[in-house]
């Protein structure tokens, strides 16, 4: 009876995970060169690659995630930041939204509605810095694939997909070559078990309530100097 019990719960899990693909421990992860993972995916919507996403902030994710910004904000603490400080997430625009909208009517119902969301896990906070140098922080998806996925030479990187109703979320965990296990492995579970409870999105409602989505036109962040 026991054992029955066992492979009931294990089927269960299964097919409550999107993909095949569970928040399974970092040393198992199937950890893949740049040039190898699999990128973003279009099927016929040929369309779609030219909608545009851009770079959120952290509150941004935290809010999509329905995560609580935990900071503390007790002096002399050094652990006052946000979670997932070594995270950069990608969400789409407003004119991207509306297109996707347009596109669909256009179609009669056959054009997509879906958005996409990427979620990039780097290994360390300055891995994530180095690299935020260099990406743009707005970008058509049809580059997504070429420019930060491929892109990132010298690179290892596990895909995770999940498909939540007009979102479908892609969430990388991103390492150095030659590396082993992952340093923000914890990060990185938290985030694929957030996502994985989220509820399906009906509409992008979540997205057009971010701070930055009031206007099509994009601002890309003004950039401040350390201090």
């Amino acid at each position: 009876m026991e054992q029955k019990e066992k492979k009931k719960k294990i089927k269960k899990q299964k097919h409550q995970h999107p993909n095949g693909q569970s928040t399974k421990p970092t040393s198992d992860l199937s950890f893949k060169p740049s040039s190898d993972v699999k990128g973003l995916r279009f099927g016929g919507q040929f369309i779609v690659k030219s909608f545009t996403i851009r770079r959120a902030r952290s509150l941004e994710l935290l809010r999509l995630l329905s995560f609580p910004p935990t900071i503390n904000t007790k002096p002399n603490n050094n652990n006052n930041k946000l979670p997932f400080p070594s995270t950069t997430t990608f969400l789409p625009t407003n004119f991207t939204i509306l297109a996707h909208h347009a596109w669909h009517t256009l179609t009669l119902g056959l054009g997509t509605k879906k958005s996409k969301v990427l979620v990039f896990v780097f290994e360390t906070e300055t891995m994530k810095t180095a690299i935020d140098r260099v990406w743009p922080s707005e970008i058509p998806l049809g580059e997504v694939n070429k420019r930060l996925i491929r892109g990132l030479t010298g690179c290892e990187m596990a895909r995770f997909k999940f498909r939540k109703g007009c979102i479908t979320f892609y969430v990388y965990a991103v390492r150095q070559v030659g590396c082993f296990g992952f340093s923000c492995a914890e990060d990185l579970r938290t985030i694929l078990q957030s996502v994985l409870e989220l509820n399906d999105f009906f509409d992008h409602t979540a997205m057009l309530a971010m701070p930055n989505q009031r206007s099509i036109s994009f601002a890309p962040p003004v950039a401040m100097a350390a201090h």
